[in-house]
Order: structure tokens, then C-alpha cells, then sequence
């Protein structure tokens, strides 16, 4: 190399930098290989162990919190049933808050190479919970929102990033689908679950004779078998996930960093300077925008679909099931989005599933009668189930530097979260005991809406990002 030519590594240069060079500073870049790009190991025992692991992890959190539509309806006409349905939604909007926003902690845990550690605490927390619920008495709200509500959704949060994040370790080339295999548990823990419940729940009145031998346990007991189930997958998930040995996620930068300030190292710092580059990052902030609106839309048909079945008149029965067709047709989603994003790419396969899922929640105004909801479930599931499988695709195709993966996806995961704990409770204040449903299937679909623009507007600045790079790298000698 000539001393005249100047090596800069195209990777780590922000658009803006790009925008500004001239054609004679860009004719001079060289295009430095991302770092360890062709040393994962892409395979082998231990790799599909952990992913194996990561499912049962995502089986138990999210899994089980999808299925907050059976503790919805079973407390709107049971156990809570002096409280409002917008009161009683507040439960599951703190687990969704807190089971993403406490990435915000896990997600530069687990860059620090705190997996373990963190994985292991949320696992304890999430199984300490449930056994908890179970002694909680009836009307009393804010005892099943400490625990339900709080505990559990600590627990749910400082799992899901690391336990998603750390199949990275292994795969490279084929992340997106090996993410999306490990959050294939989350539709299927959504597809056991609500099936135990709502066989254990003890409905009292029509439900009782309905749904045959509903009602052998009281409250107390049925949650205690559901937390038993939840703790023995939980202890076979951790341990089989296991860190890759002697991967550390460290950029040069950092190196540099460290080194220049000694004195500011530490978790705090780290984070900081992070998040300055962060916020420059045009498709990273289009996407995390998008996640916040997004979310509502996502969260309406996990909360109220159940609901919504019995109060069109279909027999509690046939409800009962609503969500496990919905979360039946989610796992598919999952586990094929990853096929797809290999085609057509992360961001426009998102792109495509937001558009789907808003169009399916506008449907909501459609739902009378049986087949209908079937439908209605079966498209909804499907495209929710891809749309969630490929986020954690998303925020890491966006991510240039792999030692912020994790600071980024807890940041984004914290901020959707705003989404998820201020949705469910609009729509149950709109939809009011008289069950107005035109109400919050509205205002879902318009924030849909919303958040489908923003993908698309983050899918094509990225695309212009890359171009920007390559019209760089054309330069290069």
C-alpha cells in the first residue's frame, strides 16, 4: 500500500461522514473486513445446544406472557372481577414494559460477558414469581400487579436479550434463521400455555358446564402446576446454554477507547459513549420508533382476541381456543421468517409482516362469528409470529459494530416498551365495560399504521446506507 493511501474501515463511518467526503477522500478509503466475520464456527454440538436452550428460555418468557389473553379473560370475569378490564390490562402491560426494558441492564450485562450470571437470575426470578401468584387472594388487584405484573416481568427481562443474542456467538452467516429457530419457542410456550390455563382456571357458571372438566383446581393450585412446568423447562434451558469459549465482544475501538480515558472505564461510561454513536444512526432510530408504535397493535389481539370471542356471542369453548389457533399459526410465522429473510432480506420481510398485521387488526371490526375469528386468527398470528421472530434480526443487520449488540437491542427493546405498557390499558379504558369494540381497534390500527411507515422508511435509509459503502468501496485499489 502506497503511504499516500489512507485505510478507513467503511464499516464504522456514519452516513453523514459518507455524505460529506468528496469523490477524492472516497477514492482513497480502503474497505476493512468486518472483524471474525469467517471465524464462527457456524455448527456443532454445543452451538445447537444453545439455541436448543435459548427456546426453552423464550418458551417460559414470552411464551408465557403471550398468553396474558387467558389471564386477562379469567380475571375480567372472575377473580378480578370488581376491577375494569383497562385496571386489569395494566398487568400485562408492566410484564411487556419490563420484559423488555430491563434489556436496557441485561443488554450491556451481556456485552461485559455477564451471560450467565444475568440469564440465571431472570430464570429465578421469573419461577419465583408464579409460585407467588398463587397466593395472591381474590380483588386484590395490586397483589397480582406486584407480582404478575413486576416480578415476573423483571425476570422476562433480563432473560430475553442474552438468551436471544447469545446463539451470535456461534453463527455468522446464518444468524437470522438460527435467531428466529430460537424464538420459535415464544409461539409455542403461546400454544401450551393458554391450553394448561384454561383447563385449569376454575371458571364458575355456563363456562363450568361448557368446557367439561374445567374447574378440578382451585386458583392457587392450577398456578402452582404452571409454575412447576415453567421452573423444570427453565433449569433444562439454562443449562444448556452455554457462552461460546473465549468469544469476547469487544471492538478495536473500544480498545482505543479504554485506553486513551483509563480512568472512565466501566459499564456506565461504555454505555454512554454508545449511545452517542447510536442516535446517529438513522435506520436504527426509524426502527426503534417503529417498534414503539408498532407495538400497541401488536399487543391488542394478544390481550383482548379471547375476549373479544365471547363477548361476539361464540361459546366460551370454542374461545378458550382462539389463542392457542393464533399462537399455533405464530409459531409457523416464526419458524418460517427466517427462510424468508434469507431471500428477501431482514428489513423488507419486517417491512412486509408490519403492513400484514396492521390490515389484520383493522379486520378486528369484521369478527362476528366463528369462522371469521379463525381467520382472523390464523393470518394475525402468522404475521405477528414473523414479525417478532425477525426483530432481534433487524436491530443486529443494523448494527455495524458487534460489541454494541447488546446495548443496542436493550435500548430499542426499552423504548418499545413505552408502546406495550400505555397500549392494552388505552384500549381497555376505550373499549369500557360496554365493549365498544370499533374504539380500540381504531386507534391500534392507525398506531399500526404508524409503525409500518417507520420500517419502511428504516429499510430505505439503510439501503441507501449501503449503497453510500459500496459507492466507497468502488474507489478503492
Amino acid at each position: 500500500m502506497n503511504a499516500e493511501e489512507k485505510r478507513v474501515d467503511v464499516n464504522a463511518l456514519a452516513l453523514d461522514d459518507l455524505e460529506k467526503a468528496t469523490i477524492g477522500q472516497v477514492e482513497k478509503m480502503k474497505v476493512l473486513p468486518l472483524p471474525d466475520a469467517a471465524e464462527f464456527p457456524e455448527g456443532g454440538t454445543r452451538a445447537w445446544l444453545t439455541v436448543l436452550g435459548a427456546f426453552c428460555i423464550n418458551f417460559c418468557g414470552f411464551g408465557y406472557a403471550t398468553a396474558f389473553g387467558v389471564y386477562q379473560d379469567y380475571y375480567v370475569r372472575e377473580y378480578l372481577s370488581e376491577s375494569s378490564p383497562s385496571a386489569i390490562s395494566w398487568i400485562g402491560s408492566l410484564n411487556a414494559l419490563l420484559g423488555v426494558s430491563m434489556s436496557l441492564v441485561s443488554g450491556p450485562l451481556y456485552d461485559r460477558g455477564n451471560i450467565l450470571s444475568v440469564i440465571y437470575t431472570g430464570c429465578f426470578f421469573q419461577a419465583f414469581s408464579l409460585f407467588i401468584l398463587s397466593f395472591c387472594r381474590p380483588q386484590q388487584l395490586y397483589q397480582i400487579l406486584l407480582v404478575q405484573g413486576i416480578g415476573f416481568g423483571a425476570g422476562l427481562g433480563l432473560t430475553y436479550v442474552p438468551a436471544v443474542a447469545i446463539v451470535s456467538h456461534y453463527f455468522h452467516r446464518r444468524r437470522s434463521l438460527v435467531m428466529a429457530l430460537a424464538q420459535s419457542g415464544v409461539p409455542l410456550g403461546a400454544l401450551i400455555h393458554p391450553i394448561l390455563l384454561n383447563n385449569l382456571l376454575p371458571y364458575s357458571g355456563p363456562a363450568e358446564s361448557e368446557a367439561g372438566a374445567r374447574g378440578r383446581m382451585s386458583f392457587a393450585n392450577a398456578t402452582r402446576v404452571s409454575a412447576g412446568l415453567v421452573t423444570a423447562i427453565l433449569v433444562l434451558g439454562c443449562v444448556m446454554v452455554k457462552p461460546r469459549p473465549g468469544f469476547v465482544v469487544k471492538s478495536p475501538r473500544e480498545e482505543c477507547e479504554a485506553q486513551a480515558r483509563p480512568s472512565r472505564k466501566g459499564l456506565i461510561v461504555g454505555f454512554w459513549i454508545s449511545l452517542k454513536r447510536v442516535w446517529k444512526d438513522r435506520p436504527y432510530v426509524f426502527a426503534t420508533v417503529g417498534m414503539v408504535t408498532y407495538v400497541i397493535a401488536f399487543w391488542y389481539p394478544v390481550f383482548f382476541l379471547q375476549l373479544a370471542a365471547t363477548t361476539h356471542g361464540m361459546s366460551d369453548k370454542f374461545a378458550f381456543y382462539v389463542l392457542v389457533i393464533m399462537n399455533g399459526a405464530g409459531l409457523v410465522g416464526r419458524v418460517s421468517s427466517g427462510f424468508i429473510a434469507e431471500i428477501v432480506g431482514v428489513a423488507p420481510a419486517v417491512t412486509a409482516s408490519t403492513a400484514a398485521g396492521t390490515a389484520f387488526v383493522f379486520c378486528f371490526l369484521a369478527l362476528k362469528d366463528v369462522g371469521s375469528t379463525v381467520v382472523l386468527a390464523v393470518l394475525g398470528g402468522y404475521f405477528f409470529g414473523f414479525y417478532a421472530a425477525l426483530l432481534p434480526s433487524l436491530l443486529a443487520s443494523l448494527t455495524d459494530d458487534c460489541s454494541e449488540l447488546g446495548m443496542r437491542m436493550g435500548l430499542s427493546f426499552t423504548i418499545e416498551g413505552i408502546g406495550g405498557l400505555i397500549g392494552p390499558p388505552i384500549c381497555g379504558a376505550l373499549l369500557t365495560s360496554r365493549f365498544i369494540w370499533w374504539r380500540p381497534t381504531l386507534f391500534s390500527g392507525i398506531m399500526g399504521l404508524v409503525g409500518f411507515s417507520l420500517f419502511a422508511a428504516a429499510s430505505m435509509s439503510e439501503r441507501r446506507k449501503i449503497a453510500m459503502k459500496k459507492l466507497a468501496a468502488v474507489g478503492c485499489e
